[in-house]
C-alpha cells in the first residue's frame, strides 16, 4: 500500500471537510462586515488561479505529452460539453447541490490522475495533489454554504463534507492499481477533467468571486496562480 500516495489524496481530501468547516465559522461566527465579504470574495478569487495552474501547468500539459491533437481536442471537448449539460440540467431544477456536484465532478477524476501519476511521476503526483486540495477549499465553502441555505442542517451538511474527504483517497487508489500502467488513459482523464473544469471557473467560480466596487479581490486569483508557478517550480 504507497503510504506517500494516501497521504498525498488524504491532505486533498481533507481539504473538502475544512472548506465546510471555514463556512460554517464564517456564516456563524462572524458577523456580516464588509471585511467579511472581501475575505469571502478573495478566498474565492484565490481558488479561481489555483485552478488555472493546475490547469496550464499539469493537467494540459500531462494530455499533450501522452496524446494527439485530436485526442486532447475529443477528451477536452467532451469534458467542457459534458459538465455543461449537468450544469444546465442542475440549473433547470433549481437544485441547490449544483456546487457540490460541481466540486465532485473534477475532484473524483483528478484523485484518479492523481493515484495513477503517482506511479509514474511521484514529485508532479505531490504537486498534484497540492492543487487539488487548494482548489477544493472554495468549492467546498461554497458548497457547505448552498446546502445549508437549502435546508440542510450544520451537523448534517459537515458529515456529509466528513465523508466526501475519503473520495481522494478511494479514487487515488483505484488510478493508483488500475490506471498506473495506462498512461494514455490517465491523459485522457486529466484532458477530460481540464475541459469541465474550464467550463466551471468561467461558469460558476469566477462570477461568484466578483465584489462590486472592489477591485483588491482580483488579486486573490493572480496570486493563486503565483503559487502554482512557485511550486511547479520548487518541486
Amino acid at each position: 500500500m504507497p503510504l506517500k500516495l494516501i497521504l498525498f489524496s488524504g491532505f486533498s481530501g481533507a481539504t473538502v471537510f475544512i472548506g465546510g468547516l471555514l463556512a460554517n465559522m464564517f456564516d456563524h461566527h462572524i458577523k456580516d462586515s464588509p471585511v467579511k465579504a472581501q475575505l469571502v470574495h478573495t478566498l474565492m478569487s484565490f481558488g479561481a488561479g489555483i485552478i488555472l495552474s493546475a490547469l496550464a501547468l499539469v493537467l494540459v500539459p500531462k494530455g499533450m505529452d501522452e496524446l494527439g491533437v485530436w485526442g486532447v481536442m475529443g477528451s477536452f471537448s467532451f469534458g467542457a460539453i459534458l459538465f455543461m449539460l449537468i450544469d444546465r440540467k442542475l440549473a433547470s431544477s433549481g437544485s441547490q447541490q449544483a456546487t457540490l456536484l460541481a466540486m465532485m465532478m473534477d475532484f473524483v477524476p483528478e484523485s484518479i490522475a492523481l493515484g495513477a501519476v503517482f506511479a509514474i511521476e511521484p514529485q508532479m503526483a505531490l504537486l498534484l495533489a497540492i492543487f487539488i486540495g487548494l482548489q477544493n477549499l472554495p468549492e467546498s465553502f461554497n458548497s457547505f454554504r448552498d446546502l445549508v441555505r437549502s435546508g440542510f442542517s450544520v451537523r448534517k451538511t459537515l458529515t456529509i463534507f466528513f465523508g466526501l474527504s475519503f473520495f481522494g483517497i478511494i479514487s487515488a487508489l483505484i488510478g493508483h492499481f488500475l490506471l498506473s500502467q495506462h498512461p494514455n488513459v490517465t491523459a485522457h482523464l486529466m484532458t477530460f477533467a481540464s475541459g469541465g473544469i474550464l467550463y466551471l471557473l468561467i461558469q460558476d467560480i469566477i462570477p461568484e468571486s466578483k465584489l462590486d466596487n472592489n477591485y483588491l479581490t482580483s488579486l486573490g486569483a493572480s496570486l493563486g496562480f503565483l503559487v502554482g508557478v512557485v511550486g511547479e517550480m520548487v518541486i
